[in-house]
């Protein structure tokens, strides 16, 4: 028999190479910005072009590479960070596996401009589907300058599915916040199809975090300084008040790498007990230095995921260090130093000498007990010398005899009809159709048993389909706010709103565009009135960045859920028998009854036998 194994051509190797390194466009961004970070640079530029189908461009003012080294990027396994098996256990750059470059010439065209320092004229280096396709010298400044063009035009399936331009930029956003996080000292800036979206000068942690998130971040924001002989831990945790439900801004690095950690995210979490509601989570900006022979980074290709050999001890130290920050912060009394609206209290004049204590004058002969004219709890004016009037009878002349020509009015108040009326009224109140169960459940009596219905999740199901059936048949109607709502947004966040954009319109949204991420919210959904607006918008960008905005028919269930959900009554509201009756009725003319949209059981039924069997 015929020897049947082979060794696969390159091209071949690379393309399944390239399936594990590079995903989609936002790892393209990653891989040449973590390289150009690598290479020394102090400014990086980042171009992106159909959300990096058309082209993703990345110029740096790094140290550049030779002519041979340009070539030899290429090839696989070639790198410049690690030497031998040790180095993987002290290392201290972004890449080291030496593979990225030749994933991405793989199943793109790329074109590099590179130069050293200390050499005249630069290389110009055509690749296209690992075949090269020519090299010359060329005029270019000191750095690289990547240009990845036609992303995966040789894999048709993985170029067809792509998601949609909303999607795929929003991951390049958050893979390059990622590296501009680690770096506040390099300078970054990102154009999309000709327009800036982020331009981050060097500068502070503080600043850059305020640079990509927008000002109303760092107001939120408590910082966290701990340094061990096993680790030194940096950053900021958020306060309990920037709690919020979707899409918190968190992210760790341990040695200037990101990385996922459920385990620590835990504990970050743990020390917010009983401190932010339910099913909310709060921001934070971690850093940890740990020494690198203590941490394994070669797990996956994306290198997110890390181990740790103390991770117990990292996990105590990190959970002390949060509760310390918060501890701070709750004990330190704040200064308001804003007094807009407040009144102004003078100061203390030594100098002035015209200001005397205030002087009371009493009268000795005064005696309220001494006449019967007096009202009690009245004070008159001092008594004085003068004869007091005592035929006080003449004022109630002829008062008498009207009072008696008069019927007896009190004597009606207690009238039969009256009293049936109010009997009946006070049996209604007393004996309701429904009971409310810890301001959160409403029970009512049905055929087969006890019917326990949830009011926040009815509401939600009752208001979702009204809003629903509004946004489909456009028949929203605009309410003008006294006061417009300034909301800050990230670049992430922007794109996605200006993707819903004209389903906010049409469901009686008016934002205005500040600059600068800010929007005005001029008007809001009739109805709505007393909802949180600024809660609002945030958990519908959120929602569409969570779900996707692909279909305007998921975009508006979207927009209706969202709006359901701050809009209904809340947990611990107290509801009389009327709305009790309403939202009982209102529910079973659902197209739905059972569950909410989002899958939550709204009612449950507690069966007679059930009861029966409880009371033995």
């Amino acid at each position: 028999m015929s020897d049947i194994i082979q060794l696969l051509p390159d091209s071949v190797a690379n393309q399944i190479a390239a399936g594990e390194v590079i995903q989609r466009p936002a790892s393209v961004v990653k891989e040449l910005v973590e390289n150009a970070v690598d290479a020394g640079a102090k400014c990086i530029h980042v171009l992106i072009e159909d959300a990096g189908r058309t082209s993703i461009q990345v110029i740096d003012d790094g140290k550049g590479m030779s002519e041979t080294d340009a070539r030899l990027s290429f090839e696989r396994h070639s790198t410049s960070k690690i030497r031998k098996a040790e180095d993987l256990f002290a290392l201290h750059t972004m890449g080291f596996r030496g593979e990225a470059l030749a994933s991405i010439a793989a199943v793109a065209q790329i074109e590099l401009l590179t130069r050293q320092a200390n050499e005249e004229v630069g290389t110009r280096l055509n690749i296209a589907g690992s075949v090269f396709q020519g090299q010359e010298p060329c005029s270019c400044p000191v750095g690289s300058n990547f240009r990845v063009s036609n992303l995966f035009y040789n894999v048709p399936a993985r170029r067809k599915f792509l998601k949609s331009n909303t999607t795929e930029m929003n991951n390049i956003l958050c893979a390059f916040e990622r590296v501009a996080l680690v770096y506040p000292d390099i300078m970054f800036t990102l154009h999309c199809n000709g327009t800036e979206l982020l331009h981050l000068p060097a500068d502070n942690l503080m600043k850059r975090i305020v640079g990509i998130f927008g000002k109303k971040l760092s107001q939120d924001l408590l910082p966290v300084n701990v340094e061990t002989a096993m680790c030194k831990l940096t950053g900021f945790v958020g306060k309990p008040e920037a709690a919020r439900k979707k899409c918190p801004h968190q992210y760790f690095f341990v040695n200037g790498r990101f990385m996922k950690h459920p385990y620590f995210h835990k504990a970050v979490m743990s020390a917010f007990d009983r401190l932010v509601p339910l099913g909310e989570q709060v921001p934070y900006f971690l850093y940890f230095e740990v020494p690198a022979q203590d941490v394994d980074v070669n797990i996956h290709p994306t290198k997110t995921e890390i181990k740790f050999e103390n991770e117990q001890a990292i996990w105590q130290i990190l959970l002390a260090a949060v509760k310390e920050a918060v501890g701070l912060f709750n004990d330190v009394p704040t200064i308001d130093f804003d007094t807009e609206g407040k009144p102004e209290i003078p100061l203390f004049d030594n100098a002035r000498g015209d200001i005397h204590a205030p002087h009371i004058e009493i009268d000795p002969s005064y005696n309220p007990f001494k006449t019967a004219g007096k009202s009690a709890g009245k004070p008159s004016a001092p008594l004085r010398s003068s004869k007091i009037n005592m035929d006080w009878e003449q004022l109630y002349e002829g008062m008498r005899n009207e009072e008696e020509e008069k019927p007896n009015e009190a004597a009606n108040l207690f009238d039969d009809s009256v009293v049936v009326s109010n009997s009946h009224e006070m049996l209604t109140e007393k004996s309701p159709t429904h009971y409310q169960y810890k301001g959160r459940y409403l029970m009512t009596a049905v055929k087969s048993g006890l019917m326990i219905i949830d009011q926040h999740r009815a509401h939600v199901r009752i208001l979702f389909e009204q809003y629903l059936r509004q946004t489909q048949e456009k028949t929203w109607h605009s309410q003008r706010v006294l006061f417009p709502e300034v909301i800050q947004f990230s670049p992430s966040e922007r794109v996605v709103l200006e993707k819903i954009m004209p389903e906010l319109r049409t469901a009686g949204f008016d934002l205005s565009d500040l600059g600068s991420g800010s929007y005005a919210v001029n008007a809001i959904p009739a109805g709505l009135e007393g909802v949180d607006i600024t809660h609002l918008a945030c958990d519908i960008v959120a929602t569409a960045i969570e779900k996707g905005v692909s279909a305007t028919e998921e975009v508006n269930r979207m927009l209706a859920l969202s709006l359901a959900r701050n809009a209904a009554i809340p947990y611990g509201q107290v509801l009389s028998n009327e709305e009790m009756e309403g939202i009982v009725n209102n529910l079973f003319q659902c197209a739905t009854v059972n569950y909410t949209p989002d899958g939550k059981s709204i009612l449950c039924i507690l069966k007679q036998d059930e009861i029966e069997h409880l009371l033995g």
